[in-house]
């Protein structure tokens, strides 16, 4: 296991939004199709571009730069650095902007056990940098954090599974 950052995983930012679904590919495909980065914002439906940052594309310390739509309009450009790196199982991403927090993504086979699915997790706790009404902020804003995340989960599903 690959692991940069020294926060505790129990230390959770001041919102949390936790969602997973079924896609229809197994574990190693679904780790490709994470992990291509520029390909994100074909499904991630608040990634406008993504750009990688480090001579490395692959584990601990990459760093990318995603241009990020507010209510679809390409509002700020995001850092996020790779702080946990387990393929094909896990993968931690640090907010290193104004947001702070983590993104997770984790895989693994459905309770089914069948090898032709995989079962992805997308967990996001995130802070702003701005004590009381950055966290005000984000929680009136969750909502939107929810439907986007299921948007996007929605479009991987539907990407992965065109022939």
């Amino acid at each position: 296991m690959a692991e940069l950052d020294a926060t505790p995983e129990n230390e959770r930012a001041p919102v949390l939004v936790s969602r997973s679904v079924v896609l229809p590919v197994p574990v190693a495909e679904a780790w490709r199709a994470l992990s291509d980065w520029e390909a994100q914002p074909g499904w991630m439906r608040d990634a406008d571009s993504v750009k990688v940052l480090t001579p490395q594309r692959e584990g601990v310390g990459v760093r990318i730069a995603v241009r990020t739509r507010v209510l679809g309009i390409p509002a700020f450009t995001e850092v996020l650095e790779v702080v946990r790196w387990e393929p094909p199982h896990r993968m931690r991403l640090a907010h290193r902007s104004f947001v702070r927090g983590h993104g997770e993504w984790t895989l693994r086979e459905p309770a089914t056990g069948d090898p032709r699915w995989t079962l992805f997790t997308w967990t996001e706790d995130l802070a702003l940098d701005i004590p009381l009404v950055g966290t005000l902020a984000l929680g009136a804003y969750r909502p939107v954090m929810a439907w986007l995340m299921r948007g996007s989960q929605a479009n991987l599903q539907r990407l992965l599974a065109a022939p």
